[in-house]
Formats: structure tokens, C-alpha cells, sequence
């Protein structure tokens, strides 16, 4: 999830799946758009989607996934090293809330690979 209007480095492509232009803003979504792009299952996906009337402010989710079947899935995507940190705990609770609210049911936190000792 980011601020909506966040101004981080931002890499903008164009993905055959992606309605509009595809902005990623750290290398977990940049992958994670390459994955759902190979996805046969997945018909067409939006990133950073605003999420209208959070409590807690302007925010987007990161990608809202159309399947074949019709079905939509919500993915977020966060770093291992701040998945537990209070706020973003905050935003995906949020961010679940609202997605359970406007009926999608598949919800999932995508994270980088675990750090090797």
C-alpha cells in the first residue's frame, strides 16, 4: 500500500494485462507485475488502486487482479522487514476490511523472499 500521490522513485511500464500504465515502486511490485503478466489465469490486473473513503486516509492497494472466471484478488505488497511495523499493520487491516466490504474474498500480503543467515 502507498499514500496515494507518493512520490518515491517510480518505474512505469507497459504490461499487456495492465489497464493503463504499470507503476511499480519497489522490486517486490515490479516482480510481482511480471508474475501476474505470465499468469494464465489472470485476465487483467490494475496497480495502485485508490481505495475511496478509508478512515485513515488516501491510500492504494497495490494490484486488483481480474481472473478468467471473473473472480477479483487483491494482492499487497510489503517487505519482509516492515511487515510488523504498527502502521503497515494498520494500512493492511485496513486495506482487507475494505476489500472484504466490496466483496472480494482473496486477499493476500506478497512479500520478498526470506534473507539468508
Amino acid at each position: 500500500m502507498k499514500k496515494k500521490g507518493y512520490k518515491g522513485r517510480c518505474e512505469k511500464r507497459s504490461l499487456l494485462k495492465c489497464v493503463g500504465i504499470c507503476r511499480t515502486y519497489d522490486h517486490i511490485q515490479s516482480a510481482y507485475a511480471d508474475r501476474l503478466e505470465a499468469d494464465e489465469q489472470v485476465k487483467e490486473f490494475q496497480c495502485n488502486v485508490l481505495l475511496e473513503g478509508l478512515s485513515i486516509g488516501e491510500y492504494t492497494t497495490d494490484f486488483l487482479c481480474t481472473m478468467q472466471d471473473g473472480s477479483l484478488r487483491v494482492r499487497e505488497c510489503v517487505s519482509r522487514d516492515h511487515l510488523m511495523k504498527p502502521m503497515n499493520v494498520k494500512l493492511l487491516d485496513a486495506s482487507r476490511g475494505y476489500w472484504q466490504k466490496n466483496g472480494v474474498a482473496d486477499w493476500k500480503i506478497v512479500t520478498d523472499a526470506e534473507k539468508e543467515a
